[in-house]
């Protein structure tokens, strides 16, 4: 029985990019393909099979701690960069500035699609959403940097709007305007409360 259930929901690939190296930066290259391989996209210095561990899962692991990497992409929506630009007071921001990898139009409220939820291309490539991408200060000092003023308001602009992080689940290409589904865990919404057993 199929655990992933397709859904009637599409989105357009409007952008693409890579982080080529880290430590200058996390503003993004743009890209007219990704060539998706399991390791990740092709040249993303987020890429590899593993990562160290950042702050994100400090409360797992010690800081630098060799765990698989779910974050080889960051991908967000074309409808929430369009928001954080409104509320920064901007008409528009550019997608590299947020070190981003694939910019999506056509599914609303992208930023919370469930966890474990797959975007799968017309050639078969498929990423896995692994969580909310939270905002950072990252993104900030280099908008600030090109953009005096602007840079301090990303990080509450972006809450709830700074997409996901993702992994490849199977290998392939994306190109600018390919048409991916989203395919959801057929899953019902967690609720403890409803099963927990009194303790005796």
């Amino acid at each position: 029985m199929p655990a992933l259930i397709p859904t009637d929901h599409y989105a357009t690939v409007t952008w693409l990019g890579i982080v080529p190296d880290r430590a200058t930066g996390l503003k993004a290259v743009p890209r007219t393909a990704l060539d998706l391989g399991f390791a990740g996209p092709a040249g993303e210095d987020h890429g590899g099979l593993t990562r160290p561990s950042c702050s994100r899962v400090l409360s797992q692991y010690p800081r630098d701690t060799p765990i698989r990497n779910t974050r080889q992409l960051c991908v967000m929506s074309a409808e929430e960069i369009a928001a954080i630009a409104a509320a920064m007071g901007l008409e528009v921001l550019d997608p590299c500035y947020m070190g981003v990898s694939m910019v999506i139009e056509g599914i609303s409220d992208f930023t919370h699609v469930p966890p474990s939820s797959r975007l799968q291309a017309p050639s078969g490539a498929t990423i896995v959403v692994d969580m909310e991408n939270l905002p950072c200060v990252l993104p900030a000092r280099k908008i600030e940097a090109d953009m005096p003023g602007q840079g301090k308001s990303f990080k509450s602009a972006a809450k709830d709007r700074r997409g996901v992080t993702a992994w490849v689940e199977r290998e392939g290409g994306i190109t600018l305007g390919a048409r991916l589904r989203l395919h959801v865990p057929d899953q019902r919404a967690w609720a403890p409360a409803l099963f927990s057993s009194p303790v005796s």
